[in-house]
């Protein structure tokens, strides 16, 4: 309420508020209302998702490096962080060594209605000499064949994610559209922002903003990211990957990134 409406109010001449005409009498009500305080606005939840697990190891690097060990411990202290930063909130799809489906690890986003799914890797490259950080979002076609190999890699199976069994055709189609256009708006803005930032501390691969048709961001009403924090394949990367100081330095840079992508326009 700005001051020219509380002066209104103190002499009693009705003004134009967001219904009408608000006569005297409602004055006492109206200022009450606006007194109250508001509401804590609710911390951002980041999703992370440690790739791989339980049976499945994930990549194994040439000193026997398992990529569903390095990928639960970055998740983990990459969560630890998000949680200290003020309005951030952060939850794991796994928190110990078991096996998860896709479909599963989307659908423990999407019941938390996080604000953006992020699945953490450190996969086997068609390249052995590729390594670096680099970041892929959902594309029914792959950027390249590097990202198309990854993803065949990383798929079990489909998962659409939006349940519209009782939807109109029609609205049906017009919902998924909407929701799937801010989705993937959001997903790239995200995927630049983590780039971007974390190329400034951290190696990153060649066109390091990559395309792909993973399975894993397949949630149409969440923004969803993975990140490749280097290659087990690599022995460079995999030595990296292997310390765990690196770790904690690599998921900092990473807690930096989404907590300055969150406060922006695109999440507010």
């Amino acid at each position: 309420m700005d001051r020219r409406a509380i002066l209104r109010l103190a002499v009693g001449i009705p003004f134009l508020g967001v219904g009408g005409l608000v006569r005297p009498g409602q004055a006492e009500h109206l200022i009450n209302v606006a007194a109250r305080p508001i509401a804590p606005r609710v911390p951002r939840l980041v999703m992370i998702d440690p790739g791989h697990g339980g049976k499945d190891p994930g990549a194994i690097g040439h000193e026997g490096t398992y990529e569903k060990d390095v990928t639960l411990d970055l998740a983990k202290e990459l969560a630890l962080q998000l949680r200290k930063t003020q309005g951030l909130n952060a939850g794991l799809t796994r928190e110990d060594d078991h096996f998860l489906e896709l479909g599963e690890r989307v659908d423990v986003a999407r019941e938390a209605k996080a604000d953006l799914f992020l699945s953490i890797h450190a996969d086997s490259a068609p390249n052995a000499n590729a390594r670096g950080l680099s970041a892929y979002t959902l594309s029914e076609k792959a950027s390249d064949a590097f990202s198309q190999a990854l993803a065949d890699k990383e798929n079990y199976a489909d998962r659409l994610g939006l349940d519209l069994k009782h939807t109109k055709p029609v609205v049906a189609d017009i919902l998924m559209d909407l929701a799937t256009r801010r989705t993937k708006a959001a997903s790239l803005a995200a995927r630049q922002g983590i780039v971007h930032g974390a190329g400034r501390d951290l190696r990153l691969l060649e066109n390091p903003m990559r395309s792909a048709n993973f399975v894993v961001l397949k949630a149409p009403d969440i923004p969803s990211v993975l990140v490749e924090t280097g290659f087990l394949s690599n022995r460079q990367d995999e030595a990296l990957l292997r310390d765990p100081a690196q770790r904690k330095r690599i998921a900092g840079i990473l807690a930096r990134e989404l907590a300055t992508l969150l406060a922006s326009p695109t999440f507010a």
